[in-house]
């Protein structure tokens, strides 16, 4: 049985850490609404109706789509780009290493970093109608990166640049849409119980971002150092021992 890699796993929490980011977390109710036409009251009652579940579940599972697409092309071009400049990897890797450690300081806030990231986004202004345009706000959220987003997605792919293979950089970005898109759907299912929770987490958003930033410090030294690949075949090593 195949092992699973220690990269994989990181793309997963790092879809995670970019779903609970400042400029996306306080944004999921207005963009569930949003994809889906119907009205917060609607969205956020405690029982919401079969209709509106259904209807909620469906325009998500769209919206989930459309930014899986952009990322998993992403993640292939980025591999495919690795293994064009195979024989510069060294340097790739300890360059982008470098990066992501400049993302994880930019993160934390501690040191402003905004000549790093200028932010870019894509909107659509009138969402058009049925589930192809919640597709289209899919892609349009992943062609909008952030400053909060765009330094963990980045740090992927950094990561995705130098697999081997263009299918590892495709899994990873893959993994990561998944770890950022299975909270967006519970969220949409339970609006209700989402704000609830919300209201209790906001006031850890400043801490939330100093330990996201830190995550990726550790992860940009890890990937200069190419510790990332000796601790995926310790891994390795482990589950083929058990």
């Amino acid at each position: 049985m195949e092992t699973p890699n220690i990269s994989y796993i990181g793309a997963f929490v790092a879809g995670l850490l970019s779903f609970l980011s400042p400029c996306v977390l306080p944004l999921i109710p207005s963009y569930i609404t949003y994809i889906t036409g119907l009205s917060f009251g609607d969205l956020d009652a405690e029982h919401p109706t079969q209709l509106v579940r259904r209807k909620t579940l469906l325009h998500s599972l769209s919206f989930v789509a459309g930014f899986t697409i952009v990322f998993v092309l992403l993640g292939a071009s980025a591999t495919l780009l690795g293994n064009f400049m195979q024989q510069h990897m060294d340097l790739i890797r300890k360059l982008g290493g470098v990066l992501v450690v400049l993302f994880g300081i930019h993160v934390t806030g501690l040191v402003p970093l905004k000549w790093l990231l200028g932010e870019r986004r894509v909107s659509l202004k009138h969402k058009p109608a049925g589930y192809l345009g919640s597709l289209l706000v899919g892609l349009a959220f992943a062609a909008g990166w952030t400053p909060c987003i765009g330094p963990i997605l980045a740090s992927i792919l950094m990561i995705a640049a130098t697999e081997e293979k263009v299918g590892q950089g495709i899994i990873l970005l893959l993994l990561y849409s998944i770890g950022l898109g299975i909270p967006f759907l519970l969220s949409s299912l339970a609006l209700h119980r989402f704000i609830v929770l919300f209201n209790r987490f906001k006031k850890y958003i400043r801490l939330f971002e100093i330990v996201t930033g830190l995550f990726l410090i550790v992860v940009g030294v890890l990937i200069f150092t190419n510790w990332l690949s000796v601790l995926s075949g310790y891994a390795n090593s482990l589950f083929m021992t058990y």
